[in-house]
């Protein structure tokens, strides 16, 4: 199941679902970093990210080397203030594409891929726990405000 990184909601649903079909079919949910298995599916002969679309201007991303093997994050910036100028994947490469030198797909994580990777036990395998970037924008309530009259 891949873990993120990814929005509180979408990661909240998605693990759940899957840790409660774990539970109740008695079998083991594990995770995997998602940028982690668009890379697996990239054939490249140097170094290149990864990078998804974070919302509000800003991406995922990852760094791999040309085995595919991750040397860097994954974290969450601004395409512009990524320093990279290799081939880069994924929906977030895409879509700031003038931030990237070249830009490449697949887009998304497929699930054949990740069920292969973790077939033949190549996936870094992770705890089925969100793997989260950013703080989530919920907070506690404050102390109630004072009405007075008008």
């Amino acid at each position: 199941m891949g873990v993120g990184p990814g929005p509180f909601t979408g990661l909240r649903v998605g693990l759940v679902t899957a840790r409660s079909l774990g539970d109740a079919l008695v079998i083991p949910v594990a995770g995997v970093c998602t940028l982690d298995v668009i890379a697996a599916e990239v054939v490249c002969t140097e170094p290149f990210l990864v990078a998804t679309d974070a919302r509000r201007k800003e991406i995922y991303w990852a760094r791999y080397d040309e085995s595919g093997k991750r040397i860097d994050g994954p974290q969450v910036d601004r395409p512009a203030d990524v320093d990279w100028r290799g081939p880069a994947f994924g929906a977030g490469a895409l879509l700031y594409r003038d931030s990237f030198s070249t830009v490449h797909q697949p887009q998304f994580p497929s699930a054949a891929v990740l069920a292969s990777m973790v077939a033949a036990g190549t996936a870094n395998v992770l705890p089925p726990d969100p793997l989260y970037l950013r703080r989530p924008d919920a907070v506690e309530p404050g102390a109630r405000k004072a009405v007075t009259p008008v």
